[in-house]
Protein backbone atom coordinates (compact mmCIF):
# COMPACT_ATOMS: atom_id res chain seq x y z
CA UNK A 1 0.00 0.00 0.00
CA UNK A 2 1.38 3.42 -0.93
CA UNK A 3 2.93 5.65 1.69
CA UNK A 4 0.71 8.66 2.22
CA UNK A 5 2.60 11.79 1.37
CA UNK A 6 1.04 15.03 0.22
CA UNK A 7 3.38 16.60 -2.31
CA UNK A 8 1.39 19.58 -3.56
CA UNK A 9 2.03 23.16 -2.55
CA UNK A 10 0.28 25.39 -5.09
CA UNK A 11 -1.37 28.55 -3.83
CA UNK A 12 -4.35 28.80 -6.18
CA UNK A 13 -5.87 32.29 -6.33
CA UNK A 14 -9.08 31.52 -8.22
CA UNK A 15 -11.09 28.69 -9.77
CA UNK A 16 -10.01 29.44 -13.32
CA UNK A 17 -6.41 28.80 -12.26
CA UNK A 18 -7.47 25.40 -10.94
CA UNK A 19 -9.33 24.48 -14.14
CA UNK A 20 -6.46 25.60 -16.37
CA UNK A 21 -3.94 23.73 -14.20
CA UNK A 22 -5.98 20.53 -14.35
CA UNK A 23 -6.54 20.73 -18.12
CA UNK A 24 -2.81 21.19 -18.71
CA UNK A 25 -1.48 18.66 -16.21
CA UNK A 26 -4.21 16.01 -16.33
CA UNK A 27 -5.94 16.73 -19.63
CA UNK A 28 -5.94 13.11 -20.86
CA UNK A 29 -7.18 11.70 -17.52
CA UNK A 30 -10.76 10.51 -17.24
CA UNK A 31 -12.28 13.22 -15.07
CA UNK A 32 -15.90 12.08 -14.92
CA UNK A 33 -17.95 8.96 -15.51
CA UNK A 34 -21.73 9.00 -15.52
CA UNK A 35 -24.63 6.87 -16.73
CA UNK A 36 -27.79 7.80 -18.57
CA UNK A 37 -31.17 7.78 -16.80
CA UNK A 38 -31.85 4.06 -17.25
CA UNK A 39 -28.22 3.15 -16.42
CA UNK A 40 -27.69 1.39 -19.80
CA UNK A 41 -25.00 3.70 -21.18
CA UNK A 42 -21.82 4.96 -19.54
CA UNK A 43 -20.09 8.18 -20.63
CA UNK A 44 -16.49 9.14 -19.83
CA UNK A 45 -15.25 12.73 -20.00
CA UNK A 46 -11.57 13.74 -19.96
CA UNK A 47 -10.40 16.84 -18.14
CA UNK A 48 -9.47 18.43 -21.47
CA UNK A 49 -13.03 17.91 -22.69
CA UNK A 50 -14.40 19.25 -19.39
CA UNK A 51 -12.36 22.44 -19.79
CA UNK A 52 -13.62 22.85 -23.36
CA UNK A 53 -17.21 22.34 -22.19
CA UNK A 54 -16.81 25.15 -19.65
CA UNK A 55 -15.82 27.57 -22.39
CA UNK A 56 -18.51 26.32 -24.76
CA UNK A 57 -21.27 26.88 -22.20
CA UNK A 58 -19.69 30.17 -21.14
CA UNK A 59 -19.92 31.39 -24.74
CA UNK A 60 -23.53 30.22 -24.98
CA UNK A 61 -24.53 32.02 -21.78
CA UNK A 62 -22.87 35.25 -22.88
CA UNK A 63 -24.68 34.99 -26.23
CA UNK A 64 -27.88 35.02 -24.12
CA UNK A 65 -26.88 38.36 -22.58
CA UNK A 66 -25.94 36.93 -19.16
CA UNK A 67 -22.45 38.37 -18.70
CA UNK A 68 -22.11 39.69 -15.15
CA UNK A 69 -25.52 38.32 -14.12
CA UNK A 70 -26.51 36.28 -11.08
CA UNK A 71 -27.33 32.81 -12.30
CA UNK A 72 -28.97 30.08 -10.22
CA UNK A 73 -27.92 26.49 -10.90
CA UNK A 74 -30.30 23.81 -9.61
CA UNK A 75 -30.92 20.12 -10.15
CA UNK A 76 -29.71 16.71 -9.02
CA UNK A 77 -26.01 15.88 -9.11
CA UNK A 78 -24.87 15.55 -12.70
CA UNK A 79 -22.04 16.34 -15.08
CA UNK A 80 -24.19 19.12 -16.58
CA UNK A 81 -24.63 20.63 -13.12
CA UNK A 82 -20.85 20.88 -12.69
CA UNK A 83 -20.39 22.33 -16.17
CA UNK A 84 -23.03 24.97 -15.48
CA UNK A 85 -21.57 25.91 -12.09
CA UNK A 86 -17.98 26.32 -13.26
CA UNK A 87 -18.86 27.86 -16.64
CA UNK A 88 -20.74 30.61 -14.82
CA UNK A 89 -18.14 31.24 -12.15
CA UNK A 90 -15.03 31.34 -14.35
CA UNK A 91 -16.47 32.83 -17.54
CA UNK A 92 -19.75 34.63 -17.01
CA UNK A 93 -20.98 36.06 -13.71
CA UNK A 94 -22.09 35.12 -10.19
CA UNK A 95 -23.26 31.58 -9.53
CA UNK A 96 -25.96 30.73 -7.00
CA UNK A 97 -26.26 26.96 -6.32
CA UNK A 98 -29.77 26.19 -5.09
CA UNK A 99 -31.09 23.06 -3.42
CA UNK A 100 -33.46 21.41 -5.91
CA UNK A 101 -35.42 19.90 -3.00
CA UNK A 102 -36.63 23.19 -1.53
CA UNK A 103 -40.39 23.73 -1.29
CA UNK A 104 -41.81 26.39 -3.59
CA UNK A 105 -42.02 29.06 -0.89
CA UNK A 106 -38.32 28.73 -0.10
CA UNK A 107 -37.37 28.75 -3.80
CA UNK A 108 -39.27 32.00 -4.24
CA UNK A 109 -37.67 33.55 -1.15
CA UNK A 110 -34.21 32.46 -2.30
CA UNK A 111 -34.66 33.88 -5.80
CA UNK A 112 -35.82 37.20 -4.33
CA UNK A 113 -33.08 37.31 -1.71
CA UNK A 114 -30.21 36.69 -4.15
CA UNK A 115 -31.74 38.86 -6.90
CA UNK A 116 -31.28 36.11 -9.49
CA UNK A 117 -31.30 37.11 -13.16
CA UNK A 118 -31.42 33.61 -14.67
CA UNK A 119 -31.93 29.97 -13.74
CA UNK A 120 -30.14 26.98 -15.21
CA UNK A 121 -32.18 23.94 -14.28
CA UNK A 122 -32.35 20.22 -14.93
CA UNK A 123 -35.40 19.81 -17.13
CA UNK A 124 -35.89 16.22 -15.99
CA UNK A 125 -37.24 17.73 -12.77
CA UNK A 126 -41.00 17.95 -12.50
CA UNK A 127 -41.03 21.62 -11.56
CA UNK A 128 -42.50 24.59 -13.46
CA UNK A 129 -39.97 27.42 -13.17
CA UNK A 130 -41.85 29.38 -15.83
CA UNK A 131 -44.67 29.81 -13.29
CA UNK A 132 -42.35 30.36 -10.33
CA UNK A 133 -40.61 33.35 -11.89
CA UNK A 134 -43.93 35.16 -12.28
CA UNK A 135 -44.13 35.59 -8.49
CA UNK A 136 -43.82 39.07 -6.99
CA UNK A 137 -40.28 40.28 -6.35
CA UNK A 138 -38.54 37.86 -8.71
CA UNK A 139 -36.44 39.46 -11.45
CA UNK A 140 -35.49 36.28 -13.36
CA UNK A 141 -35.85 36.81 -17.11
CA UNK A 142 -33.95 33.84 -18.55
CA UNK A 143 -34.54 30.12 -18.07
CA UNK A 144 -32.01 27.67 -19.49
CA UNK A 145 -32.69 23.91 -19.35
CA UNK A 146 -29.65 21.68 -19.01
CA UNK A 147 -30.74 19.81 -22.14
CA UNK A 148 -29.45 22.89 -24.03
CA UNK A 149 -25.91 21.76 -23.22
CA UNK A 150 -26.22 17.99 -23.29
CA UNK A 151 -23.20 16.18 -24.73
CA UNK A 152 -25.06 15.93 -28.04
CA UNK A 153 -25.39 19.73 -28.20
CA UNK A 154 -21.88 20.62 -26.98
CA UNK A 155 -20.15 20.52 -30.41
CA UNK A 156 -22.56 23.20 -31.67
CA UNK A 157 -21.98 25.38 -28.61
CA UNK A 158 -18.22 24.95 -28.96
CA UNK A 159 -18.44 26.70 -32.34
CA UNK A 160 -19.38 29.86 -30.43
CA UNK A 161 -16.18 30.00 -28.34
CA UNK A 162 -14.10 32.03 -30.81
CA UNK A 163 -16.92 34.56 -31.18
CA UNK A 164 -17.54 35.15 -27.47
CA UNK A 165 -14.33 34.20 -25.63
CA UNK A 166 -13.10 37.80 -25.73
CA UNK A 167 -16.18 38.69 -23.66
CA UNK A 168 -15.44 36.19 -20.88
CA UNK A 169 -15.31 38.00 -17.56
CA UNK A 170 -12.03 39.19 -16.10
CA UNK A 171 -11.74 37.50 -12.71
CA UNK A 172 -11.37 39.59 -9.60
CA UNK A 173 -10.11 37.09 -7.01
CA UNK A 174 -11.85 38.90 -4.16
CA UNK A 175 -15.17 39.80 -5.77
CA UNK A 176 -18.39 38.03 -4.84
CA UNK A 177 -18.60 35.25 -7.44
CA UNK A 178 -20.52 32.61 -5.47
CA UNK A 179 -23.63 33.11 -3.31
CA UNK A 180 -24.38 30.13 -1.09
CA UNK A 181 -27.39 29.78 1.15
CA UNK A 182 -26.77 28.47 4.65
CA UNK A 183 -28.81 25.57 5.99
CA UNK A 184 -32.18 26.57 7.36
CA UNK A 185 -35.72 27.46 6.40
CA UNK A 186 -36.63 30.48 4.30
CA UNK A 187 -37.03 32.48 7.48
CA UNK A 188 -33.42 32.20 8.62
CA UNK A 189 -31.30 30.97 5.69
CA UNK A 190 -28.63 33.57 4.96
CA UNK A 191 -26.90 34.22 1.65
CA UNK A 192 -23.14 33.96 2.16
CA UNK A 193 -21.04 35.91 -0.34
CA UNK A 194 -17.91 33.98 -1.33
CA UNK A 195 -15.04 34.94 -3.56
CA UNK A 196 -12.98 32.72 -5.81
CA UNK A 197 -10.02 33.23 -3.48
CA UNK A 198 -12.12 31.90 -0.59
CA UNK A 199 -12.79 28.63 -2.41
CA UNK A 200 -9.36 28.29 -4.03
CA UNK A 201 -7.59 28.79 -0.70
CA UNK A 202 -9.38 25.83 0.89
CA UNK A 203 -8.40 23.60 -2.05
CA UNK A 204 -4.78 24.71 -1.82
CA UNK A 205 -4.82 24.01 1.92
CA UNK A 206 -6.44 20.58 1.60
CA UNK A 207 -3.95 19.50 -1.06
CA UNK A 208 -1.22 20.00 1.54
CA UNK A 209 -2.73 17.75 4.19
CA UNK A 210 -5.06 15.16 2.65
CA UNK A 211 -3.78 12.14 0.64
CA UNK A 212 -5.67 12.31 -2.66
CA UNK A 213 -3.92 11.14 -5.81
CA UNK A 214 -4.21 11.18 -9.57
CA UNK A 215 -5.24 7.50 -9.70
CA UNK A 216 -7.99 7.87 -7.08
CA UNK A 217 -11.63 7.28 -7.97
CA UNK A 218 -14.15 9.36 -6.04
CA UNK A 219 -17.85 8.61 -5.82
CA UNK A 220 -19.92 11.80 -5.72
CA UNK A 221 -22.47 11.31 -2.94
CA UNK A 222 -23.11 14.71 -1.36
CA UNK A 223 -25.34 17.31 -3.03
CA UNK A 224 -23.27 19.62 -5.24
CA UNK A 225 -25.19 22.72 -4.17
CA UNK A 226 -23.76 22.25 -0.68
CA UNK A 227 -20.36 23.78 0.15
CA UNK A 228 -18.85 20.55 1.51
CA UNK A 229 -20.05 18.39 -1.37
CA UNK A 230 -18.83 20.89 -3.95
CA UNK A 231 -15.45 21.26 -2.24
CA UNK A 232 -15.01 17.49 -2.20
CA UNK A 233 -15.42 17.20 -5.96
CA UNK A 234 -13.15 20.18 -6.59
CA UNK A 235 -10.48 18.62 -4.39
CA UNK A 236 -10.48 15.47 -6.54
CA UNK A 237 -10.58 17.54 -9.73
CA UNK A 238 -7.52 19.51 -8.61
CA UNK A 239 -5.57 16.27 -8.24
CA UNK A 240 -6.59 14.85 -11.61
CA UNK A 241 -8.59 11.99 -10.07
CA UNK A 242 -11.70 10.38 -11.56
CA UNK A 243 -15.14 11.38 -10.29
CA UNK A 244 -18.08 9.01 -10.72
CA UNK A 245 -21.72 9.90 -10.19
CA UNK A 246 -23.61 7.54 -7.90
CA UNK A 247 -26.82 6.24 -9.51
CA UNK A 248 -28.63 6.36 -6.15
CA UNK A 249 -28.14 5.23 -2.57
CA UNK A 250 -29.38 1.71 -3.32
CA UNK A 251 -26.60 1.31 -5.90
CA UNK A 252 -23.71 2.46 -3.69
CA UNK A 253 -22.36 -0.99 -2.79
CA UNK A 254 -22.59 -2.27 -6.37
CA UNK A 255 -20.99 0.83 -7.87
CA UNK A 256 -18.17 0.95 -5.31
CA UNK A 257 -16.99 -2.28 -6.91
CA UNK A 258 -17.97 -1.45 -10.49
CA UNK A 259 -15.93 1.75 -10.54
CA UNK A 260 -13.16 0.67 -8.15
CA UNK A 261 -13.93 3.58 -5.83
CA UNK A 262 -11.02 4.49 -3.55
CA UNK A 263 -12.30 7.52 -1.71
CA UNK A 264 -15.14 9.97 -1.14
CA UNK A 265 -16.42 12.89 0.92
CA UNK A 266 -19.55 12.09 2.91
CA UNK A 267 -21.70 12.76 5.95
CA UNK A 268 -21.50 10.45 9.00
CA UNK A 269 -24.77 8.71 8.14
CA UNK A 270 -23.18 7.09 5.07
CA UNK A 271 -20.15 5.73 6.96
CA UNK A 272 -22.27 4.61 9.88
CA UNK A 273 -24.61 2.77 7.51
CA UNK A 274 -21.73 1.05 5.68
CA UNK A 275 -19.91 -0.07 8.81
CA UNK A 276 -23.22 -0.97 10.48
CA UNK A 277 -23.99 -3.38 7.64
CA UNK A 278 -20.56 -4.97 8.00
CA UNK A 279 -21.12 -5.56 11.72
CA UNK A 280 -24.67 -6.88 11.24
CA UNK A 281 -23.47 -9.31 8.57
CA UNK A 282 -20.66 -10.52 10.81
CA UNK A 283 -23.11 -11.04 13.67
CA UNK A 284 -25.60 -12.85 11.43
CA UNK A 285 -22.88 -15.19 10.12
CA UNK A 286 -21.45 -15.82 13.59
CA UNK A 287 -18.17 -14.09 12.75
CA UNK A 288 -18.37 -11.13 15.11
CA UNK A 289 -16.04 -12.68 17.72
CA UNK A 290 -13.49 -13.46 14.98
CA UNK A 291 -13.75 -9.89 13.69
CA UNK A 292 -13.15 -8.43 17.17
CA UNK A 293 -10.17 -10.73 17.69
CA UNK A 294 -8.78 -9.55 14.36
CA UNK A 295 -9.09 -5.94 15.48
CA UNK A 296 -7.06 -6.65 18.62
CA UNK A 297 -4.36 -8.36 16.58
CA UNK A 298 -4.26 -5.51 14.05
CA UNK A 299 -3.99 -2.87 16.80
CA UNK A 300 -1.17 -4.76 18.53
CA UNK A 301 0.81 -5.11 15.30
CA UNK A 302 0.28 -1.45 14.40
CA UNK A 303 2.02 -0.50 17.66
CA UNK A 304 5.21 -2.15 16.39
CA UNK A 305 4.89 -0.73 12.90
CA UNK A 306 3.33 -3.71 11.14
CA UNK A 307 0.18 -2.98 9.13
CA UNK A 308 -1.78 -6.10 8.12
CA UNK A 309 -5.25 -4.54 8.40
CA UNK A 310 -6.29 -4.72 4.76
CA UNK A 311 -5.05 -8.32 4.48
CA UNK A 312 -6.65 -9.34 7.75
CA UNK A 313 -9.96 -7.72 6.80
CA UNK A 314 -9.86 -8.47 3.08
CA UNK A 315 -13.45 -9.77 3.15
CA UNK A 316 -14.64 -6.48 4.65
CA UNK A 317 -12.71 -4.40 2.10
CA UNK A 318 -14.01 -6.59 -0.74
CA UNK A 319 -17.56 -6.07 0.52
CA UNK A 320 -16.94 -2.31 0.20
CA UNK A 321 -15.78 -2.55 -3.40
CA UNK A 322 -12.25 -3.84 -2.88
CA UNK A 323 -10.31 -0.57 -3.20
CA UNK A 324 -11.84 1.83 -0.68
CA UNK A 325 -9.00 3.42 1.31
CA UNK A 326 -9.92 6.97 2.37
CA UNK A 327 -13.07 8.70 3.69
CA UNK A 328 -13.54 12.33 4.70
CA UNK A 329 -16.57 12.94 6.90
CA UNK A 330 -18.11 16.32 7.59
CA UNK A 331 -21.30 18.29 8.34
CA UNK A 332 -21.84 16.50 11.68
CA UNK A 333 -19.92 14.48 14.26
CA UNK A 334 -19.05 10.90 13.34
CA UNK A 335 -19.65 8.21 15.97
CA UNK A 336 -16.16 7.51 17.36
CA UNK A 337 -16.83 3.77 17.58
CA UNK A 338 -17.67 3.68 13.88
CA UNK A 339 -14.58 5.73 13.07
CA UNK A 340 -12.51 3.26 15.08
CA UNK A 341 -13.92 0.29 13.17
CA UNK A 342 -13.24 1.90 9.78
CA UNK A 343 -9.67 2.69 10.82
CA UNK A 344 -9.11 -0.83 12.14
CA UNK A 345 -10.30 -2.26 8.82
CA UNK A 346 -7.56 -0.25 7.07
CA UNK A 347 -9.73 2.58 5.71
CA UNK A 348 -8.26 5.95 6.64
CA UNK A 349 -11.20 7.94 7.99
CA UNK A 350 -10.92 11.57 9.05
CA UNK A 351 -13.31 14.26 10.17
CA UNK A 352 -13.40 17.81 8.90
CA UNK A 353 -15.16 20.89 10.22
CA UNK A 354 -16.39 24.07 8.64
CA UNK A 355 -19.33 26.20 7.60
CA UNK A 356 -20.80 27.56 4.39
CA UNK A 357 -19.40 30.92 5.47
CA UNK A 358 -15.85 29.52 5.63
CA UNK A 359 -15.80 28.03 2.11
CA UNK A 360 -16.18 25.59 3.96
CA UNK A 361 -13.21 24.03 5.78
CA UNK A 362 -11.80 25.51 8.99
CA UNK A 363 -10.14 22.39 10.36
CA UNK A 364 -9.56 18.77 9.49
CA UNK A 365 -7.84 15.66 10.65
CA UNK A 366 -5.26 14.11 8.35
CA UNK A 367 -3.34 10.87 8.33
CA UNK A 368 -0.59 12.47 10.42
CA UNK A 369 -2.73 14.66 12.73
CA UNK A 370 -5.49 12.72 14.44
CA UNK A 371 -6.85 12.64 17.97
CA UNK A 372 -10.03 10.86 19.05
CA UNK A 373 -12.96 13.22 19.43
CA UNK A 374 -11.29 16.17 17.72
CA UNK A 375 -11.77 17.67 14.27
CA UNK A 376 -8.03 18.02 13.88
CA UNK A 377 -5.97 21.16 13.49
CA UNK A 378 -6.83 24.41 11.77
CA UNK A 379 -6.11 24.23 8.04
CA UNK A 380 -2.91 25.81 6.72
CA UNK A 381 -3.42 29.56 6.53
CA UNK A 382 -6.39 29.56 8.93
CA UNK A 383 -6.16 30.98 12.45
CA UNK A 384 -8.53 29.96 15.24
CA UNK A 385 -9.08 31.04 18.82
CA UNK A 386 -11.54 30.50 21.66
CA UNK A 387 -13.37 33.68 22.58
CA UNK A 388 -14.09 34.27 26.26
CA UNK A 389 -13.39 30.67 27.43
CA UNK A 390 -15.02 29.38 30.61
CA UNK A 391 -13.26 27.46 33.38
CA UNK A 392 -13.11 24.40 31.11
CA UNK A 393 -11.60 26.31 28.20
CA UNK A 394 -14.89 26.23 26.28
CA UNK A 395 -16.05 29.27 24.36
CA UNK A 396 -17.12 30.38 20.91
CA UNK A 397 -14.74 29.37 18.15
CA UNK A 398 -13.48 32.32 16.13
CA UNK A 399 -11.65 31.97 12.81
CA UNK A 400 -9.64 34.17 10.48
CA UNK A 401 -8.14 33.43 7.07
CA UNK A 402 -8.44 33.64 3.26
CA UNK A 403 -11.38 31.22 3.38
CA UNK A 404 -13.72 33.51 5.33
CA UNK A 405 -16.67 34.89 3.36
CA UNK A 406 -17.02 38.54 2.43
CA UNK A 407 -20.25 38.72 4.44
CA UNK A 408 -23.95 38.00 4.23
CA UNK A 409 -25.79 39.52 1.28
CA UNK A 410 -27.83 42.60 2.25
CA UNK A 411 -27.81 41.75 5.96
CA UNK A 412 -25.80 44.27 7.96
CA UNK A 413 -27.27 43.14 11.27
CA UNK A 414 -26.13 39.56 10.69
CA UNK A 415 -22.70 40.76 9.55
CA UNK A 416 -22.21 42.80 12.71
CA UNK A 417 -22.96 39.73 14.79
CA UNK A 418 -20.75 37.46 12.68
CA UNK A 419 -17.58 39.55 12.61
CA UNK A 420 -15.79 40.70 15.77
CA UNK A 421 -12.58 42.71 15.40
CA UNK A 422 -11.74 41.00 12.14
CA UNK A 423 -12.58 37.49 13.39
CA UNK A 424 -15.49 35.38 12.16
CA UNK A 425 -17.68 34.00 14.94
CA UNK A 426 -18.64 30.44 13.96
CA UNK A 427 -21.36 30.19 16.59
CA UNK A 428 -19.90 26.83 17.60
CA UNK A 429 -18.61 26.14 21.08
CA UNK A 430 -15.25 24.44 21.31
CA UNK A 431 -12.00 24.06 23.19
CA UNK A 432 -8.46 23.81 21.84
CA UNK A 433 -5.94 21.59 23.62
CA UNK A 434 -2.22 22.24 24.11
CA UNK A 435 -1.38 20.51 20.83
CA UNK A 436 -3.76 22.62 18.79
CA UNK A 437 -6.50 20.01 18.35
CA UNK A 438 -10.00 21.46 18.18
CA UNK A 439 -12.81 19.76 20.11
CA UNK A 440 -16.35 20.89 19.34
CA UNK A 441 -18.86 20.81 22.18
CA UNK A 442 -21.98 22.09 20.39
CA UNK A 443 -23.72 25.05 18.82
CA UNK A 444 -24.13 28.04 21.10
CA UNK A 445 -27.78 28.33 20.09
CA UNK A 446 -28.36 24.73 21.25
CA UNK A 447 -26.89 25.20 24.73
CA UNK A 448 -29.38 24.78 27.56
CA UNK A 449 -28.67 27.28 30.35
CA UNK A 450 -30.23 26.36 33.69
CA UNK A 451 -31.31 28.86 36.33
CA UNK A 452 -28.29 27.94 38.46
CA UNK A 453 -26.00 29.00 35.60
CA UNK A 454 -25.02 25.49 34.54
CA UNK A 455 -24.54 24.97 30.80
CA UNK A 456 -25.65 21.73 29.17
CA UNK A 457 -24.36 20.82 25.71
CA UNK A 458 -26.85 18.41 24.06
CA UNK A 459 -24.20 17.18 21.61
CA UNK A 460 -22.26 15.66 24.53
CA UNK A 461 -25.22 13.58 25.73
CA UNK A 462 -26.81 12.54 22.43
CA UNK A 463 -24.06 10.07 21.37
CA UNK A 464 -24.59 8.10 24.59
CA UNK A 465 -28.27 7.69 23.76
CA UNK A 466 -27.57 6.95 20.09
CA UNK A 467 -25.41 4.03 21.26
CA UNK A 468 -28.52 2.16 22.46
CA UNK A 469 -29.03 -0.61 19.86
CA UNK A 470 -32.63 0.25 18.99
CA UNK A 471 -32.09 4.03 18.76
CA UNK A 472 -31.84 5.51 15.27
CA UNK A 473 -31.31 9.11 16.36
CA UNK A 474 -32.20 11.45 19.19
CA UNK A 475 -32.34 15.10 20.14
CA UNK A 476 -31.72 16.34 23.69
CA UNK A 477 -33.33 19.66 24.54
CA UNK A 478 -34.55 21.78 27.42
CA UNK A 479 -38.25 21.79 28.20
CA UNK A 480 -39.68 24.60 30.30
CA UNK A 481 -40.61 23.60 33.83
CA UNK A 482 -41.75 26.51 35.96
CA UNK A 483 -39.10 29.21 35.68
CA UNK A 484 -36.35 26.72 34.77
CA UNK A 485 -35.76 23.84 32.34
CA UNK A 486 -35.77 20.09 32.61
CA UNK A 487 -33.79 17.92 30.22
CA UNK A 488 -35.72 15.71 27.77
CA UNK A 489 -34.80 13.55 24.82
CA UNK A 490 -36.80 12.87 21.68
CA UNK A 491 -35.86 9.38 20.47
CA UNK A 492 -36.47 7.84 17.06
CA UNK A 493 -36.37 4.06 17.50
CA UNK A 494 -36.29 1.23 14.98
CA UNK A 495 -39.47 -0.86 15.38
CA UNK A 496 -37.70 -3.74 13.60
CA UNK A 497 -34.78 -3.83 16.04
CA UNK A 498 -34.52 -7.12 17.93
CA UNK A 499 -34.75 -5.35 21.27
CA UNK A 500 -38.20 -3.88 20.55
CA UNK A 501 -39.77 -6.24 18.00
CA UNK A 502 -43.04 -7.64 19.29
CA UNK A 503 -43.19 -5.30 22.29
CA UNK A 504 -46.05 -2.91 22.99
CA UNK A 505 -45.43 0.83 23.09
CA UNK A 506 -45.73 0.74 26.88
CA UNK A 507 -43.07 -1.97 27.09
CA UNK A 508 -40.76 -0.06 24.75
CA UNK A 509 -41.25 3.10 26.82
CA UNK A 510 -40.42 1.21 30.03
CA UNK A 511 -37.26 -0.24 28.45
CA UNK A 512 -36.16 3.17 27.16
CA UNK A 513 -36.79 4.78 30.55
CA UNK A 514 -34.67 2.09 32.21
CA UNK A 515 -31.84 2.53 29.71
CA UNK A 516 -31.88 6.31 30.10
CA UNK A 517 -31.72 5.91 33.88
CA UNK A 518 -28.54 3.87 33.41
CA UNK A 519 -27.07 6.71 31.35
CA UNK A 520 -28.27 9.20 33.98
CA UNK A 521 -26.28 7.25 36.54
CA UNK A 522 -23.09 8.27 34.75
CA UNK A 523 -24.09 11.95 34.71
CA UNK A 524 -23.98 14.77 37.24
CA UNK A 525 -27.45 15.57 38.56
CA UNK A 526 -28.02 18.66 36.40
CA UNK A 527 -27.35 16.67 33.17
CA UNK A 528 -29.87 13.90 33.82
CA UNK A 529 -32.69 13.25 31.37
CA UNK A 530 -36.13 13.62 32.98
CA UNK A 531 -38.38 12.57 30.10
CA UNK A 532 -38.09 10.29 27.05
CA UNK A 533 -40.38 10.94 24.08
CA UNK A 534 -40.53 8.03 21.63
CA UNK A 535 -41.30 8.13 17.92
CA UNK A 536 -40.67 6.08 14.78
CA UNK A 537 -40.86 8.93 12.25
CA UNK A 538 -37.41 10.41 11.48
CA UNK A 539 -36.68 14.04 12.27
CA UNK A 540 -36.84 16.67 9.55
CA UNK A 541 -33.36 17.20 8.11
CA UNK A 542 -31.33 19.38 5.80
CA UNK A 543 -29.92 17.91 2.58
CA UNK A 544 -26.70 17.08 4.44
CA UNK A 545 -28.70 15.15 7.03
CA UNK A 546 -28.46 17.67 9.85
CA UNK A 547 -31.50 17.51 12.11
CA UNK A 548 -33.59 20.69 12.08
CA UNK A 549 -33.71 20.86 15.86
CA UNK A 550 -36.27 23.64 16.07
CA UNK A 551 -38.84 21.49 14.29
CA UNK A 552 -38.57 18.69 16.87
CA UNK A 553 -41.65 18.23 19.02
CA UNK A 554 -43.07 15.31 20.92
CA UNK A 555 -44.78 12.81 18.58
CA UNK A 556 -48.56 12.92 18.83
Amino acid sequence: MRKYKCEYDIEFQNLKEIMDFVAEKYGDNTGFIFKNADRTKKTEITYRKFREDLDALGAYLISKGLKGKRIVVTGPNSYQWLVAYYAVVINVGVVVPLDRGLPEEEIVNSLVKCKADAIIYDDSMNFDYAEIIKKDGIQVETLIPMSDFSQENMPKLAEMIDQYKSEFKVIDNDATDIILFTSGTSADAKAAQLSQRNIASTIAAMRKVEPIYEDDVEMILLPLHHAFGNQGVLMFISNGATNVFCSGLKYIQKELKEYGVTSFFCVPLIIESMIGKVLKTAEKEGKLAKLEKGRKIAKALMKVGIDVRRKLFKDVIDGLGGKLRFLISGAAALDLKILDYATDFGILTVQGYGLTETAPTIASESYFYRKAGSVGHAMPGVEVKINDPDENGIGELFAKGPNIMKGYLDDEEANKAAFVDGWFNTGDLARIDDEGYIFLTGRKKNVIVLKNGKNIYPEEIEPMIDALPYVVENVVMGEEEGDDYRLVTHVVYDPEAEEVKGKSLEEIQAMADTDIEKINGEMPTFKRIKQVYLRTEPFEKTTTQKIKRRTVTAAK
